[in-house]
């Protein structure tokens, strides 16, 4: 073979005149500390807050520090295989999870990433974890009833969709559960719905997403899981990722539901990560942001104005408090940023009230504004009856003579608390609510014994379902009780008492 010099040169000088010189610029750190999930790297001069930066054995970190000489970062995944001298590398991205319809049905990590064997999650959206909550012209009042399918949350603590409501008490009083009983009820509601599990026993968590695959309720729900045995950053970062996934639905104009369980424990994780990072401490040793930690989180959510898309996104944080103590730092936080609040007792739970609420304690800011007609015609009084009963009992203890009158309310007020009484994972129909309401309100269950009313309840509500569908089938579809439909229920129930009576006397 006869090499010709011409065409070497000729190949030679088109490889030349092809060839482009790149440079690929990488802002490159140094890991100089590292212990307990926080890691200080000196090199990176340009990095900005919350931004991910990528370390050795797939770890990624979170900038939270800006000092004059480095960066404090809190590290996402297994820090032991962090040493002093590992190379960080900036990703010039601030910290996003994957958002969309691939997330629904699934368990996953802060991050997005999948926990339940179901393979990977194929998103195409992605949101900033930490978002602007949207201003006063791009939101408009709370309407529409978010319904939780509780008698006494429907019917005297409405929640609407865009609300804030803090669910708040002791442990194991059933916060949780109205939560879960919440998620439950928005079965063909159109509603999205978010669970985040913080600091939870992971047990504890597999029962709750059980429980929701037996309700069909994963169909349309987005389970987070950070539970106890994960680092402070992940559990600190679970319900801002939450929020974002929420969000997707909510600026597509669709709704959006999102419990976090519970912000006790973040405010913990967040105080754990601060102490690292040596930011001052203040009260309880939190640090001086703790409020901004929860307001930036909870203004997210919004009912958004028509204009917008008219999504919105509800929010149901949860506070476990100590020795039902809401006067406690992180309980008055939340308190002072939400639309109102349930408070459940321990006294109440355990005196065999399910769900165990404080009507007294417990407000929603929003109101009437948050109940369709028909619940606000019927349970006008129900609050008031309640409180009265509550006043009276306490009066009543010391076995006194009591008028006429006095024992006509107590014996209402007895009747109404068994009315409210509900077992976990049955919530209800609004319509089923009103009737069994309008029931109990106009004294229809005056003369039955206490411990038969709940019996007598749901004998009525099977009968009115199957032999008068017509009435509930009418307050569903106006969301009102017109004078026609109230006169054919009171005959209903008149009808049903007769029948009721003859089965009481051959039993």
């Amino acid at each position: 073979m006869k090499l010709r010099p011409e065409e070497i040169t000729s190949v030679l000088k088109s490889r030349i005149q092809r060839y482009e010189a790149g440079v690929d610029f990488q802002e490159v750190g140094t890991v100089i500390q590292v212990g307990d999930g926080v890691a200080r790297i000196q090199g990176l001069q340009s990095a900005v807050a919350s931004e991910m930066l990528e370390l050795p054995h797939g770890v990624i970190g979170l900038v939270l520090n800006l000092e004059e000489d480095s960066v404090g970062a809190v590290l996402m995944g297994e820090d032991t295989l962090i040493k002093e001298g590992d190379q960080v590398r900036r990703t010039g991205r601030v910290i996003q999870v994957p958002v969309g319809e691939a997330l629904i049905g699934r368990v996953v990590d802060p991050l997005g990433r999948p926990l339940d064997d179901k393979g990977p999650i194929e998103a195409t959206h992605f949101r900033p974890v930490e978002f602007k909550a949207p201003g006063v012209i791009r939101r408009q009042p709370v309407k529409e009833p978010l319904q939780t399918g509780i008698k006494a949350i429907d019917s005297m603590i409405p929640i609407g969709r865009g609300q804030r409501e803090l669910i708040i008490g002791d442990r194991s009083t059933g916060k949780t559960a109205i939560a879960i009983d919440t998620i439950i009820n928005q079965k063909g509601q159109d509603v999205v719905c978010i669970y985040v599990a913080i600091g939870q026993k992971a047990s504890t968590v597999a029962s709750v997403v059980a429980k929701l695959e037996e309700h069909g309720a994963m169909d349309y729900t987005i389970v987070i899981m950070a539970p106890a045995s994960t680092s402070a950053p992940m559990r600190y970062i679970a319900p801002y990722a939450g929020t974002a996934m929420g969000e997707y639905f909510t600026y597509s104009g669709r709704h959006a539901l999102c419990v976090y369980d519970d912000l006790s424990k973040h405010a913990d994780a967040y105080r754990q990560m601060s102490l690292l990072l040596r930011r001052p401490p203040g009260r309880e040793a939190f640090p001086g942001d703790i409020f901004y930690l929860h307001s930036r989180l909870l203004e997210r959510a919004c009912k958004l104005s028509d204009k917008e898309g008219g999504g919105s996104l509800t929010a149901l944080p949860i506070i476990e408090t100590q020795a039902g103590d809401i006067s406690a730092y992180i309980p008055t936080n939340v308190i002072s940023i939400t639309d109102g609040q349930i408070f459940l007792e321990t006294d109440l739970f355990y005196s065999g009230i399910r769900p165990a609420i404080n009507v007294g304690i417990s407000v929603s800011r929003v109101g009437g504004d948050a109940q369709i007609k028909a619940m606000k015609k019927v349970a006008g009084s129900l609050r008031l009856d309640l409180a009265q009963y509550r006043e009276l009992e306490a009066f009543a203890k010391f076995g006194s003579e009591l008028d006429p009158e006095t024992q006509k309310t107590l014996a209402r007020g007895e009747r109404l608390v068994a009315t409210l009484n509900q077992p976990q994972y049955t919530p209800w129909p609004v319509q089923d609510q009103v009737m069994i309401i309008f029931a109990a309100i106009e004294g229809y269950t005056d003369d039955i014994p206490v411990k038969d009313v709940p019996r007598f309840e749901s004998a009525l509500r099977d009968y009115l379902n199957t032999q008068y569908p017509e009435i509930g089938n009418d307050i569903a579809a106006t969301k009102d009780l017109t004078p026609e439909t109230e006169a054919k229920l009171r005959q209903a129930i008149e009808a049903f008492r007769e029948t009721w009576a003859v089965d009481q006397a051959i039993l």
